[in-house]
């Protein structure tokens, strides 16, 4: 089995810098309010960065893979949280937009179906405890 590693370390208040094994630093940190200096990523907010890019590389690979054109691709999500604590996504809507001409409809709704039945380990991880939905737009290009 594969083992993953990473490091957390204190900074200051609420501040913390992290490192998986990819090497690369990220910040962390809380409002003023909570003792943090406003200067980083929130946590939970680190969750819905993992799960876009996650889906997102997916999609992106799958769709070269079919030799489908997109001129542009972001995605946006939405999450609902519990308003007691722990204060728990319960709900994330990962919506794919893609700009171009001519894509095919069925092309982006199969590379979607993919990532979070198959590919998108975020996905499989997050589903266990947040309903997560799904939908698409296809933008074209003027």
């Amino acid at each position: 089995m594969a083992e993953k590693k990473a490091v957390v370390k204190h900074i200051k208040g609420v501040t913390f810098m992290g490192k998986a094994d990819s090497n690369h630093w990220v910040t962390m940190d809380g409002p003023e309010e909570f003792g943090g200096s406003n200067a980083g990523t929130r946590p939970k907010e680190l969750l819905l960065l993992a799960l876009g890019g996650c889906t997102g590389s997916d999609v992106a690979v799958i769709l070269k893979k079919k030799k489908i054109n997109v001129e542009g691709f972001e995605i946006n999500l939405t999450a609902e949280m519990q308003e007691t604590h722990p204060q728990v996504y319960t709900k994330i809507n990962v919506e794919y937009v893609f700009y171009g001409s001519d894509i095919p409809k069925e092309a982006v709704e199969r590379a979607i179906e993919l990532s979070q039945k198959t590919y998108c380990s975020v996905t499989a991880m997050l589903q266990k405890a947040v309903e997560i939905t799904h939908s698409y737009r296809i933008e074209e290009a003027k």
